[in-house]
């Protein structure tokens, strides 16, 4: 793996690329996302789990690449919503939706739900497909509850109500470092390198 400069991630979201990049900054891969890499294609998203649609992506770009392309797929579930929003946790209230609106949407579905029993997983699964097109995928997670209020600044998307109760604090309130060590994404990037490092 010493020779893995070039390592393409099949996304357009700058705030995912910035935190795998923060979580990846001490090993030698230089980052890139999928429009640097010269892609710029809307990949439909129709696989019916994290990983299918991780695959998906990965595949579509590496299609057009080659090389080491990863892609991820994140999303927020609830358990006393049967796993909602799930693989739509983005598309939630429709693709243009903000995550206000997304939130207030799931706050009324949660509104005869105890607090104690919003209990809810961010789950992360992650592709890669390798120069010779082989492939593999990671699936991690991170628990805690709904809150019922939105408090913090750092991270994006449902992290400012996503409720840590052993920290205390919600996922927006973390400081980067110390997020990066407990979620879901982290957690899948380092069972990521794992794999990479073994083949």
């Amino acid at each position: 793996m010493d020779t893995l400069t070039n390592f393409i991630v099949a996304t357009k979201n700058r705030d995912k690329v910035s935190e795998i990049q923060e979580i990846l900054r001490d090993l030698p891969f230089h980052i890139l996302t999928m429009t640097e890499a010269g892609v710029d294609d809307d990949i439909e998203e129709d696989g019916e789990t994290f990983e299918e649609n991780a695959l998906l992506k990965a595949k579509a770009v590496h299609k057009k690449t080659g090389g080491y392309v990863m892609a991820d797929d994140s999303g927020l579930a609830i358990d006393a919503l049967g796993g909602a929003p799930g693989i739509y946790s983005a598309r939630f209230m429709g693709p243009d939706s903000t995550y206000k609106e997304k939130i207030a949407a799931i706050w009324e579905l949660l509104k005869n739900v105890p607090p104690d029993k919003r209990t809810a997983h961010f789950i992360c699964a992650i592709a890669v497909v390798r120069p010779d097109g082989s492939f593999f995928t990671v699936r991690e997670s991170m628990d805690g509850i709904l809150y019922d209020r939105i408090i913090g600044n750092n991270g994006f998307g449902y992290d400012p109500v996503f409720y840590l109760p052993e920290r205390g604090l919600t996922t927006a309130q973390l400081p980067p470092e110390e997020k990066n060590l407990i979620s879901h994404r982290g957690k899948a990037l380092r069972a990521m390198l794992a794999e990479l490092q073994n083949t």
